[in-house]
């Protein structure tokens, strides 16, 4: 076995313990808590990304609405 597949065995070992222990602790099974993990990252990054969306629109608004006026001629 490579070292990158130990690498990543190891990771995953651990990794799933710590699912399992938390699943002990609250009392359901370690399967609902690994999918809970993996919806919460989906839910995290299409999050970030609706949050870039609209800070850019707000910002594009504010630009049209607010513009700089050098002189009282550019009315």
């Amino acid at each position: 076995m490579s070292i990158f597949h130990k690498i990543l065995y190891f990771f995953q070992r651990h990794g799933y313990y710590v699912c399992q222990r938390i699943a002990d602790r609250i009392g359901i099974r370690a399967k609902v808590v690994r999918t809970s993990f993996m919806y919460l990252t989906f839910v995290t990054v299409g999050f970030g990304f609706a949050l870039y969306v609209f800070l850019a629109f707000w910002i594009r608004i504010k630009d049209l609405i607010y513009t700089k006026r050098s002189s009282v001629f550019d009315l």
